[in-house]
Parts: structure tokens; C-alpha cells; sequence
């Protein structure tokens, strides 16, 4: 492997998202509150694609959920019981004695399904005991392909589980699971399923990876990763339309929760001071060639504050303490020059129909982003973004964008890109300008413009 870019001179590296220096990041996982301090547990392999690479639980921590400590891996696989060959997704919760209990698929290379362990920790989360598998493997004549990706939370006194399924019908389902004290759990049957293809205009997938499920304004609203034999992996969904236990594709309302291209594996706190929040898995917008000669891929998104939209969908807003990452207003005058941590405000006046941004990395690469009241529309171009051979481009495209204003709020990190709009929509990304900083700020003068360095 080609050396990897110093740590400390790559441009494209994130500092305010979560990520080890190196190595390869994906699903978080966990996100839960231990006295007062929020502890995200996360997928990750030191090497980058070795394919006998052991996935871990990597750990991290913060006092304001923006700010992020990281700390040794809290799980590791055990070298004969059930995730021998990997620790990977699940979430956790705070047992009545203080302990904390994870719950995870445990891979094993020769086994049908990643079967669901849990362990338990005493130490306040930052270590994991051993793993027991708890819920038995689907029978042969269900039929089911797939299994994976525990969640589990407490309703009403009693303790309650879903894990993503697909069978061999190409159903995309959760399988419902119930037990008073965390250690025996019942299987009640699938909580909702769709067949691929069922439901207009959204590739559901043929498997439901890293189900959650969140109550907002007292509806139970299930978030999904949706999977497939041909693509992988898909986009992240809102399934509502849950009234009825086992609800399937026409009792159904399913909305893509991000409309870019590198959102995935979301991970849900059901309950914290904002509500529930949610973060999902920030993959490459890069070929797997360009991330190995950086030696890192992936990284956590900012957390979500979710509430239910008018529309069906589930709408997202940056929590609130990123406000303080802000370091220091700069100009909004076009030409300012901005570095690799900026947070972007455009805002269209009233009467202003339009306007256009672009963050000019250099005189070959640049990223647009295009507001546009009447189509109530938000396009974020990076078909021009790099002259990088490997980086992909594309336009995405955020539609219903716009509440009672017209403004959106960008957030760069590096090569990470995140846009949340007025309306409640937000869309990730990723960009990888060759030219290092500092860039440009280009405006028409026609929206009003803020920005501010931002830093940790």
C-alpha cells in the first residue's frame, strides 16, 4: 500500500466527526446516555480491507455531543464463543442495576446468520464481558436469508427487540422479540415487511439492516437500512404506518431520511434532552483504491434532532450544540477566503426568487450549491468538485426544502458535507478537492450569506 497521507496534512481528513486517525469506520452503533455523558460505540477495523480484518466496537464519548473523546475499543470478538470473527451492529441499554448490556450480531465466516449476543458491562460502558447468544436462530422453514442488527429498548415495563430480516421471498422485514428481564427473549412475529419493489419510488431492499425504532409525537416510526443481493447497500428509510403489528407494503408511508449519497446504517438514542436523535455512518464518496493510500475510511454524521413531517417523512436538524463549535464569524462578502471546517448559512430574502454559492476550491474544482424558492428545491453540484482520479461526483437534489424561509446550513469537515435545509431535509455527502486550503466563498451578492470557521 502507497504511504497514507500525514494525519495532520490531510486536507480531506474530518476533526469534528468521529473517526479513529486511522482505519476503517462504519456503522455507529449504541448511542446512549450514562450519567449525563453520551457514549456512541461504533463499527471498526484497523486495517482497512483486509478481508480477515476483525470488526471491533470502537468507543467514544462527550459531555455535549459535538465534542468527542476516543477511547480504547469496548468490544472486541472473543476468540471461540459467538463473534469470533467480529463484533458487529447492534445498540444498548442501561439495565435497572446500573449495568450496561449490549446487544450485537456476532459474525462467525460459517454461519447462516449473524446470531444476536449480548454483554454486558460494569464498568460504566467502557468494557464488555463475554457474549451469550440470547435470541434462538429463525427455523429452516421460515425461510429467512438474513439476519442481523439488534435493537432493543423498554416499553411500558417490559423489554422489547426487533432485528432486520430477509427471506428468501426478497421480504425486507423486522422480526419482533419481547422478554421481561433481558436474558429469555419471545419471538411475536415480524413488527412490518415489504416485498421489494412494493412500494413506489423506494428501493426498500430485499433485507432490513440496523432497524430502530423511535417513537415521535407518540408514533412508533421505524428507521431502516434498506439492503440487497445486487446493490449492498441501499439508502436509510422512515417506515411509518405501524399501527397494526406485522403491517406490511400497503399499510406503509417510506421516506428516504437523507437525500445524499453517502448516508447509511443510522443509529437512534430514543430519548435524550433534544428528543430523539440520530446518526448515521458517513461512507466514501471515493473508490475503495483512494481510501486505502489515505489509510481511512468512513465517519460518524453530526447527531440528528428527528420530528415527524407533514408529508409522511421524518424530518432532521443538527443538534443544537453545534452551534458552539463556531470559532469565529467570517465575512459572508464573496471572495472570503473559508478553510476545511466552515459552517455555511444561505438565505434567500424575501422576493428573491434564486441565488447560487460555490465553494471554489481552485480554478478546476468547485462545489455548488443552487436555492430555488419556486421549485422549493436545494442542488448541491460536486460534479466539479475534484480533479482527483477515484472521487465521485454527481448532483443531489433536496425536494419540499423550504419551510416559512428559504435558507439552508452547510457544515464542511474536510471531505464530509452536510446541508440541512429550513424545511427540515438534509442531505451528506463528500468531496475531495485536490488543492488543500485556503478556498473561496463565491456568491451573486442576491442571498444573505454567513459563515463561520468552525473547530473543536
Amino acid at each position: 500500500m502507497p504511504d497514507a497521507a500525514p494525519i495532520d496534512t490531510d486536507h480531506h481528513r474530518p476533526r469534528f466527526h468521529i473517526r479513529p486517525a486511522t482505519g476503517f469506520v462504519n456503522d455507529p452503533n449504541g448511542p446512549v446516555l450514562i450519567d449525563g455523558v453520551a457514549h456512541l460505540y461504533f463499527q471498526f477495523r484497523a486495517p482497512m480491507h483486509h478481508p480477515g480484518a476483525q470488526v471491533l466496537w470502537g468507543h467514544a464519548t462527550s459531555e455535549d455531543l459535538v465534542r468527542w473523546t476516543l477511547h480504547r475499543p469496548a468490544i472486541s470478538p472473543h476468540p471461540v464463543l459467538g463473534d469470533r470473527e467480529g463484533a458487529w451492529s447492534g445498540n444498548t441499554v442501561v439495565r435497572e442495576d446500573g449495568a450496561v448490556v449490549a446487544f450485537y450480531s456476532g459474525y462467525r465466516h460459517e454461519h447462516p446468520f449473524q446470531s444476536v449476543q449480548a454483554a454486558v458491562s460494569t464498568d460504566g460502558g467502557f468494557s464488555f464481558g463475554e457474549p451469550r447468544q440470547v435470541v434462538a436462530d429463525p427455523a429452516p422453514e421460515e425461510g429467512v436469508r438474513q439476519l442481523r442488527d439488534p435493537f432493543v429498548w423498554r416499553e411500558d415495563g417490559t423489554w422489547r427487540m426487533v432485528v432486520g430480516a430477509g427471506d428468501e421471498r426478497r421480504v425486507g422485514s423486522t422480526r419482533l422479540y419481547r422478554s421481561e428481564d433481558l436474558e429469555t427473549w419471545t419471538f411475536e412475529g415480524l413488527r412490518a415487511s415489504a416485498v421489494r419493489g412494493a412500494i413506489a419510488e423506494v428501493d426498500t431492499g430485499d433485507m432490513w439492516e440496523c432497524p430502530q425504532l423511535v417513537r415521535l409525537d407518540g408514533e412508533d416510526v421505524l428507521l431502516i437500512a434498506s439492503w440487497s443481493e445486487e446493490v449492498g447497500i441501499g439508502q436509510v428509510l422512515s417506515v411509518r404506518g405501524l399501527e397494526r403489528r406485522g403491517a406490511s407494503d400497503e399499510e406503509l408511508v417510506v421516506r428516504r431520511l437523507d437525500a445524499g449519497s453517502n448516508f447509511y446504517a443510522s443509529s437512534a438514542m430514543r430519548e435524550s434532552p433534544h428528543g430523539a436523535l440520530v446518526w448515521g455512518w458517513v461512507t466514501e464518496g471515493r473508490t475503495d483504491a483512494a481510501a486505502e493510500t489515505a489509510g481511512w475510511s468512513g465517519t460518524i454524521s453530526l447527531p440528528r434532532v428527528v420530528r415527524l413531517g407533514p408529508d409522511g417523512s421524518v424530518l432532521s436538524a443538527p443538534v443544537p450544540a453545534v452551534d458552539s463549535l463556531r470559532q469565529e464569524e467570517l465575512s459572508g462578502t464573496s471572495g472570503t477566503e473559508v478553510g476545511a471546517q466552515l459552517e455555511v448559512l444561505v438565505a434567500l430574502p424575501d422576493g428573491v426568487a434564486s441565488a447560487r454559492a460555490v465553494l471554489a476550491f481552485s480554478a478546476d474544482e468547485r462545489l455548488v450549491i443552487e436555492l430555488d424558492r419556486d421549485a422549493g428545491e436545494v442542488r448541491i453540484d460536486r460534479s466539479e468538485a475534484s480533479v482527483l482520479e477515484g472521487s465521485h461526483g454527481g448532483v443531489t437534489r433536496i425536494s419540499a426544502a423550504f419551510g416559512d424561509t428559504a435558507e439552508v446550513r452547510l457544515f464542511l469537515d474536510g471531505s464530509v458535507v452536510e446541508t440541512f435545509t429550513s424545511g427540515g431535509r438534509v442531505a451528506t455527502t463528500r468531496v475531495y478537492p485536490a488543492a488543500p486550503p485556503p478556498w473561496r466563498l463565491e456568491h451573486d451578492g442576491t442571498a444573505d450569506v454567513r459563515l463561520w470557521r468552525l473547530g473543536v
